[in-house]
């Protein structure tokens, strides 16, 4: 393959870029530095064109999971050009974001009201100082992964690593102020009891209960009811982060299909299906609490966001976009088990169905990751140990990315047999976490 064009890029991003990306997770490095192309031209349903015209089905992130039904969907695109073409800002507000608003309370009949942002983080972030304006406290408990914002980063303040079973490792909160230390303290999914021992010594200052309602486990019975139930008795606000796993399994969200009862709840990635935008529902009393404290941005009135997000939604629903996703996960996950058995290739498999991943167990999973990485490019798919289904994946883009599959599976067993794995690779091993990019 010719990356000419794609590695020359890189080296520019280097140069100009700190970090080289703006998200982690589209890092090439987190992928295999020196084969993964990293910039694009122009994406089309689950097609994706890079800098030197190679055209590859998308098997992988797939926009890092913001693009649910597909990239450049012709009915988001269509609304979001009209709402463009009659000006996407003004010195008035956008009425889309009353009807955007009003959606959401009927998909979410324990909401009364909803404010917005343009991503997860700050969506996050204004859940989090609602929830303190709301009770006056400084403490928050949280589960799972909730962005790059001081609130969150807070947690790895005079620890080893508080936040590496929280998704990604070796987060240093370098430049987060160090008077929030002790300010967020992390717990295990379903393990109430380490909830309950925070509540036990800090329930008297915590603010907010802040929660994924699922990554890659579902619940235990009676966990979230437990959960709910602390809130009350502590007086902290419950918070469920759909940031990730929102409009993957429904349109309302995965809280719904466990029976979650928030007082706030935050989606973003998927929502407007790769343009930006953020929405934090709530209670009535609650919400209103956003009116004591400064929660302001221009960008957060332009139009095209709600316009993407109504147009996403309504899709989403009338096309029961969840129950496709899931079927393609399984298809996925069910694949990859099968491929690896005949390869001979021990493999774990996990996730959601929406959003599958696997790893390699071996004593070098991040060399084998890339050259599995390797070898699908060759076979023209953008893959990697992550799965992200879309509505515009269909059953036979699976079975001709499971053929590929198959095909790498077997070269890499070779290669452990034959001890040559580095041999073969033609990049770096995937990296793991955050660290700084030379």
């Amino acid at each position: 393959m010719n990356l000419k064009k794609s590695l020359a890029m890189q080296q520019r991003a280097k140069e100009r870029i700190p970090g080289m990306t703006q998200l982690l997770s589209k890092r090439p490095d987190m992928f295999s530095s020196g084969v993964w192309p990293a910039y694009y031209t122009k994406a089309k349903g689950v097609e994706v064109w890079d800098l030197d015209g190679n055209q590859y089905i998308d098997m992988s992130i797939a926009g890092i999971g913001a693009n649910i039904l597909g990239y450049a969907d012709d009915d988001v695109d269509a609304a979001v050009v009209n709402a463009i073409q009659n000006g996407s800002s003004s010195s008035l507000n956008c009425p889309e974001e009353i009807e955007l608003a009003d959606l959401f309370c009927e998909l979410h009949p324990w909401a009364d009201k909803v404010r917005y942002a343009r991503c997860g983080g700050e969506g996050m972030a204004i859940a989090v100082r609602i929830a303190r304006a709301h009770t006056g406290k400084d403490i928050i408990a949280f589960c799972g992964y909730h962005g790059w914002q001081d609130w969150y980063l807070a947690a790895n303040l005079g620890t080893e690593n508080a936040l590496g079973e929280h998704l990604i490792l070796g987060l240093d909160p370098a430049g987060v102020p160090k008077g929030l230390a002790g300010t967020a303290l992390p717990f295990r999914y379903n393990q109430i009891e380490e909830l309950e021992a925070i509540i036990a010594k800090h329930g008297n200052n915590l603010a907010a209960i802040v929660m994924e309602p699922t990554r890659n486990h579902d619940p235990l019975p009676g966990f979230f009811d437990r959960v709910r139930e602390l809130a009350d008795t502590s007086g902290a606000v419950f918070i469920i982060d759909e940031v990730s796993a929102g409009l993957r399994m429904n349109t309302g969200g995965a809280h719904l299909l466990y029976n979650i009862k928030p007082d706030i709840a935050v989606f973003s990635k998927s929502l407007g299906n790769g343009f930006p935008m953020a929405a934090i529902i709530g209670r009535g009393e609650i919400m209103d609490s956003a009116q004591k404290s400064f929660i302001s941005s221009t960008m957060w009135t332009e139009r095209v966001g709600p316009t993407a997000a109504l147009a996403t939604l309504k899709k989403h629903r009338e096309k029961n976009v969840g129950e496709h996703l899931i079927k393609i996960g399984k298809m996925v996950q069910e694949g990859w088990s099968a491929c690896a058995e005949n390869a001979g290739l021990q493999i774990s498999v996990g996730g959601i169905y929406p959003c599958s991943h696997f790893g390699f167990t071996h004593e070098k999973p991040q060399h084998l990751k890339s050259l599995f990485i390797q070898l699908m490019l060759e076979q023209g798919f953008l893959a990697s140990n992550l799965c992200y289904a879309m509505y515009a994946h269909t059953s036979e883009h699976v079975n001709q990315y499971l053929t590929a599959v198959e095909k790498a599976f077997r070269e890499i067993a070779d290669a452990i047999s034959k001890n040559d794995i580095e041999k073969r690779m033609k990049g770096a091993p995937s990296s793991t976490g955050f660290k700084r990019i030379a």
